[in-house]
């Protein structure tokens, strides 16, 4: 029997970190990763292990989008100031504006004509079979709040200068995707010189599980299945991450935030904490928990995973809607371009400072700045580090 596997190449050529130009993250210069799929038997799995060139291969499995917990369009006569979150990261006190860093964001695409994204040199890829642009608006609001412009008035972008996004589409417009997708468009961003790499996005065990069932598996075997593909992706993650971050003292690798998940229940029962998922969960990704405003403070949303290792605004998050206008949107698909727009500020600030940037450095930064003083309460099996903040 064959199954469908992603399959992970370091070419023998471009093992070499220290120096030339064939490292991810350089631009133009040929990708020092390859990522490809394959129908493999067992045997056919064992003998591509065995190539010295393959560093990892991997199941694939489902995706999904991080559905926001609650969508709302922003209504004549209540249009805010600004989103609240600019000001609760500091944002609103610095010069810092993002300018000469480029961010890639993997979600359901964008709509490139709204207001937000004047004078960004955007570029489009589709990894999800439906043509680029964005027929939901997950992905418009997400790269608002990382670098969209004012809207009628209203802040909605953490890093207001960027001047190149990268658009990585990795979810069919009926909703589907697949973990292959998620690794061809992380190649493709290192590529093309993606600094930061956003992610939204969450592998869909729970889905995985039902679809199974619906096909006829026992649940205890779906269950089994689902558990390989999930351990194969983990493991899979890991062999990406390891690659680019070797790259990174050279400043070839892009820095990765992911939103932990939506799928705690802490207002039925404080006990109903998930931990943050996958990609969130992988090594070297900075997961990303949501807060909210609390008379006494901010506070981790009732939704929020857990176990992440920043936190940031995630809650009645205004952001650009689709065909122009402003939306408000709750999730850790939120909080997360919160990081991803501050690590682009982070990462200016090093050059600025005279520092060559990378994005080890980026991540010290700005885990080191972390806060608790913002939390009315604060419990560190929630959040490793604390609420993420703007350079001072």
């Amino acid at each position: 029997m064959q199954r469908r596997y992603a399959i992970l190449e370091v070419k023998k050529a471009n093992r070499s970190f220290g120096a030339g130009p064939t490292i991810a993250g350089a631009k133009a210069s040929g990708a020092e990763i390859k990522v490809h799929d394959a129908e493999l038997s067992e045997k056919e799995l064992r003998d591509t292990r065995r190539n010295p060139d393959v560093r990892d291969a991997g199941l694939i499995m489902p995706i999904r989008m991080i559905k926001p917990v609650t969508r709302n369009e922003v209504t004549a006569g209540k249009v805010p100031t600004a989103a609240w979150g600019i000001a609760a990261v500091g944002a609103d006190h610095t010069e810092l504006d993002g300018s000469d860093v480029v961010v890639a964001v993997l979600d359901t695409g964008i709509d490139k004509t709204h207001a937000a994204f004047a004078g960004v040199d955007i570029e489009q890829e589709d990894f999800g079979g439906s043509g680029i642009g964005d027929n939901d608006g997950h992905g418009t609001h997400c790269a608002g709040t990382i670098f969209g412009k004012d809207v009628a008035g209203v802040r909605i972008g953490i890093a207001r200068n960027i001047k190149q996004a990268l658009i990585g589409k990795v979810f069919h417009d009926n909703g589907g995707g697949d973990s292959f997708a998620v690794y061809r468009a992380m190649q493709w961003a290192a590529e093309n010189g993606a600094n930061i790499i956003s992610m939204s996005l969450g592998y869909d065990f729970p889905g995985m599980v039902r679809d199974l069932q619906k096909d006829g598996y026992p649940v205890e075997l779906a269950t089994s299945i689902a558990l390989e593909h999930f351990k194969d992706n983990l493991r899979m993650f890991d062999s990406v991450m390891t690659v680019l971050e070797a790259g990174r003292p050279f400043g070839r690798g892009p820095m990765v935030v992911a939103a932990s998940g939506n799928e705690s229940e802490r207002d039925r029962d404080p006990r109903f904490r998930i931990s943050a998922s996958l990609p969130s969960s992988a090594k070297g990704v900075i997961s990303v928990a949501a807060v909210r405003e609390n008379g006494a403070g901010l506070e981790i949303s009732s939704f929020s995973n857990g176990r992440a290792k920043v936190c940031a605004p995630g809650q009645d998050i205004v952001s650009a809607a689709l065909k122009q206008g402003l939306s408000i949107m709750s999730g850790t698909s939120m909080a997360c371009p919160h990081v991803a727009g501050l690590a682009a500020l982070w990462w200016q600030s090093l050059v600025k400072s005279g520092s060559t940037p990378n994005a080890e450095k980026v991540i010290q930064r700005m885990l080191a700045a972390t806060t608790t003083a913002k939390m009315g309460q604060f419990d560190p099996d929630d959040v490793e580090n604390g609420f993420a903040m703007a350079p001072s």
